[in-house]
């Protein structure tokens, strides 16, 4: 299985100046988040023409980052797309408050967003606290057991999140990063 940091968004390009929240809401990919998505899908599609790689399908987190950068390597590898909220990213600034199924749905009619609650997201900001470190891996934990449970484990690619990948493998992603996660013993 492969894990793949959504391209860079509206609240990276500011944060990794600033390191202050923006304070955007569901960000958006910049330009350069649309051309490493499309370098992602290329890339995959090249190892896959060397034999390295077969991927055979995409999940997704519901954050429009990770929806618009899904769209661009699904377009690149033909491959079909699920949306899944368990991979969302650690809840901890405003780009973590993600949008309603239905205003997905308007917005990318492509996909289902009708499996989804309303919010799918952990409200940091409703409660005033942020997901903690022990949710997020009881949550990565849970992805483990459910992906070591698919037959086409090695076929899949998961477009997720900085802090959703840390979780997993240790490792922090640049935007646009494919991650090689291996299979639970």
């Amino acid at each position: 299985m492969f894990l793949i940091r959504h391209g860079q968004s509206e609240f990276n390009a500011v944060f990794s100046v600033t390191r202050v929240d923006p304070g955007i809401r569901d960000p958006a990919l910049t330009q350069e988040g649309m051309r490493q998505a499309r370098a992602a899908g290329e890339e995959l599609r090249a190892r896959r023409a060397r034999g390295e790689v077969d991927i055979r399908r995409l999940i997704a987190s519901p954050y429009t980052r990770a929806i618009q950068t899904v769209t661009l390597i699904a377009d690149v590898l033909d491959v079909p797309v699920t949306i899944d909220p368990i991979v969302r990213e650690r809840a901890a600034f405003m780009c973590d408050i993600g949008a309603s199924p239905a205003d997905l749905a308007q917005r990318f009619p492509r996909f289902r967003f009708d499996h989804l609650d309303d919010p799918w997201w952990h409200d940091h900001v409703g409660t005033g606290i942020p997901e903690s470190e022990d949710a997020l891996a009881v949550r990565g934990a849970a992805f483990r057991a459910a992906m070591a449970r698919e037959p086409d484990y090695p076929h899949i690619a998961v477009v997720t999140h900085w802090g959703f990948i840390r979780c997993l493998t240790g490792h922090t992603p640049a935007n646009g990063e494919i991650v090689r996660l291996p299979a639970a013993s």
